[in-house]
């Protein structure tokens, strides 16, 4: 029943985010369209910048769980672009609103809880400490991001397999190379 609610809830701040700037959705809104009561909604939820980040959270990291190694990383990227390019109103309206920190914090907890596996796995039983690993995926997270928002501005045009590909190329033995340099 909680997570049902939470859902109802949740799919009504995307439908109005299909329409409305975020910046002008209030929990009023979305209390009055999931016909429930404002103390339900903060049962769940602190604010609708929590909502925000919880459908973030509930519906993209489902998507890469299974994708967080050396050999698929590629396809948890892919699986990053297409739901930003599936769920293009919803991360837009983010992206344009007082909310972008919490589309940045998003992109970011994805973005390194995949690169950090793929580094510890490279890097296997190496002496290198956790803080150079975590500085390495980083620095690879913070660069995909660039890539990710660019495209973003961009309208989305380019096919995100083509940048996986890029990306791919660009980078192909770097993460291992960045890991031999720390020993």
């Amino acid at each position: 029943m909680v997570q049902s609610t939470k859902r109802v809830i949740a799919d009504t701040l995307k439908e109005f985010m299909n329409t409305k700037p975020f910046d002008k959705i209030s929990v009023v809104d979305i209390v009055n369209k999931c016909e429930i009561n404002r103390q339900t909604f903060y049962y769940h939820f602190q604010d609708k910048y929590e909502l925000l980040g919880w459908i973030f959270k509930e519906e993209a990291l489902s998507k890469i769980k299974n994708y967080k190694t050396y050999a698929t990383w590629q396809e948890g990227f892919l699986k990053i672009f297409l739901y930003v390019k599936d769920n293009r109103k919803l991360c837009m309206n983010t992206f344009r609103s007082l909310a972008r920190d919490h589309l940045d914090n998003f992109l970011y907890d994805i973005t390194f809880k995949l690169l950090i596996d793929v580094v510890n796995e490279i890097a296997d039983e190496s002496e290198v400490q956790d803080k150079e690993l975590r500085f390495i995926a980083n620095f690879y997270s913070f660069a995909f991001i660039g890539i990710l928002t660019n495209w973003m501005i961009e309208g989305m045009k380019e096919n995100p397999e083509e940048i996986i590909n890029n990306i791919n190329k660009l980078i192909e033995g770097d993460i291992k190379r960045a890991i031999e340099k720390y020993k």
